[in-house]
């Protein structure tokens, strides 16, 4: 890491995976930074009230600052109030766990969730709002990449990698770049990505893309998880009209969201360009 920015922002997204709190010394280690940095770092950040120490000589964990921010801009963009009565309702009628992932450049990150399991198994992805979604083992990953040529969607693959290298991975996830474009042609086939004990052990998830009214540029992915015990081959295929007409419901509520306006701007403004 070269720069006093990147550094900085290394230890507040690992802060951000670890909400209990670290120490300075294991802070260092995961950032390979030396521990004299992290520390000044941490001292800085906590003057600006971004992290604070639990006790003396104790660990380190962030403020609600930085969430508080994350979820401001999400409202003030529009992001939660166009989605999230669509989210609920397909909760209600699906009865599993679902869940948004917008695009945002080269990514693809989780940012909404409607929970519709109410009992006996239930799927609960706890933190991971925010996060970036793994593309190759996951449904959204899948339905995203099914949208894309083959040579771009490898391209994707290869700067975030194929194997998913984390606990609890599910031994269906794809091991190599032909399993994976044979995956993506049966959800252009079938309409919709599906992942079963991929992302985790014993989850089962389908997805499919979200495009700004219905035939715009792709704003991101809704996604339908829950225990693959329940969520079996024939339920995917009794929930997917359900989940088809709930992402062109987000796809025409879109225009009412900042953030997805702007960011169909800058698609249609790189088009132009391009073309």
């Amino acid at each position: 890491m070269s720069s006093i920015l990147e550094k900085s922002l290394a230890i507040i997204e690992l802060l951000a995976d670890h909400p209990v709190g670290m120490a300075v010394s294991m802070i260092a280690a995961r950032t390979d930074q030396p521990i004299s940095g992290v520390h000044r770092t941490l001292q800085e950040l906590a003057r600006l009230g971004y992290v604070r120490q639990i006790q003396a000589q104790g660990h380190y964990v962030l403020t609600i600052r930085m969430p508080a921010m994350g979820l401001g801009f999400l409202s003030r963009a529009g992001i939660t109030d166009v989605a999230q009565p669509i989210l609920d309702a397909l909760a209600v009628r699906s009865k599993e766990l679902i869940r948004l992932s917008v695009v945002d450049g080269d990514k693809l990150i989780w940012v909404a969730v409607a929970q519709g399991a109410m009992h006996g198994l239930r799927y609960d992805p706890g933190q991971e709002q925010g996060v970036v979604v793994h593309l190759a083992s996951t449904s959204a990953g899948k339905a995203w990449l099914s949208t894309m040529s083959d040579e771009d969607a490898l391209a994707r693959i290869s700067a975030q990698g194929l194997v998913r290298d984390a606990e609890g991975t599910g031994q269906n996830a794809p091991r190599s770049l032909t399993e994976l474009l044979r995956q993506l042609a049966e959800a252009r086939k079938q309409g919709y990505a599906v992942a079963v004990d991929s992302y985790l052990a014993g989850m089962a998830a389908m997805a499919v893309p979200v495009r700004y009214r219905r035939t715009g540029p792709v704003l991101g992915c809704l996604s339908i998880a829950g225990p693959a015990v329940r969520l079996t081959a024939q339920q995917m295929a009794e929930l997917a009209p359900d989940l088809r007409d709930a992402a062109s419901e987000l796809g025409e509520a879109a225009a009412g969201s900042k953030y997805f306006d702007a960011n169909v701007q800058s698609f249609q403004v790189g088009e132009s360009v391009g073309g």
